[in-house]
């Protein structure tokens, strides 16, 4: 069989077997292009977090006995607010003017978090713990949360040591990550880029590229020869 037959032959087999793949990639690219990245991660959804103001200097939080791996002063919506990070578990909340440890924060304070810097319209329709042992998808965080999610669909992470919002995620966002997981063939942790079936696909795209750039000149030298 002359080589150009068996290099075309190569070819439209290949051409079959990445064509699918070559159109997921195009579309998700396409799409996640589509809109400015900071409208997808919903940049301005929240006001920035008022800066710290005490009237008298802050009192350190009660902590005898725990071992403290960073401490810090931070606002929160019910006023500012030690931030104690324990080096094997949660973050804690103390009151600056007593120094007293405070509640672990609850599904009203994480609400509150939200809602105090939110520049929307839209109403909470929802707010639920998520476990840092097996959290949600569009988190992928092992941090213990309150997922707070809004009538238009915008969702907001809650840390429930801190009370820092962690993460936002709107729905263009979560379609986003969706194509993100299709585009590096990973649906179920989207994550993996480096995995068997993008890299086959991979190169079975570059190996058709090849035979296509080589069939090119082998098809003009031919038809300069039956010219002649």
């Amino acid at each position: 069989m002359p080589l150009r037959q068996t290099l075309r032959r190569w070819h439209i087999w290949l051409g079959w077997l990445v064509g699918l793949p070559l159109l997921f990639w195009t579309l998700s690219g396409v799409i996640m292009v589509w809109k400015p990245i900071e409208e997808v991660r919903g940049t301005d959804l929240l006001a920035e977090a008022p800066a710290v103001r005490l009237s008298t200097p802050p009192v350190p939080p009660r902590v005898s006995g725990l071992p403290v791996e960073k401490l810090s002063l931070e606002p929160r919506a019910a006023g500012p607010r030690w931030v104690v990070q324990l080096p094997d578990g949660p973050a804690r909340l103390a009151d600056p003017l007593t120094g007293r440890l405070l509640p672990p924060v609850g599904a009203a304070d994480a609400a509150r978090e939200v809602t105090s810097r939110y520049r929307g319209s839209a109403q909470v329709a929802s707010v639920r713990r998520t476990s840092a042992n097996d959290p949600p998808l569009d988190l992928r965080r092992p941090v213990a949360t309150w997922a707070v999610e809004l009538s238009d669909g915008a969702r907001f992470y809650v840390d429930a040591g801190s009370g820092e919002v962690v993460a936002r995620r709107t729905r263009w966002w979560r379609f986003y990550d969706w194509m993100w997981g299709l585009h590096i063939m990973d649906l179920r942790t989207r994550e993996d880029s480096h995995n068997p079936w993008v890299i086959g696909f991979g190169i079975a795209a570059l190996v058709s590229t090849v035979l296509a750039l080589a069939l090119l000149p082998l098809t003009t030298w031919r038809r300069r020869r039956s010219r002649d």
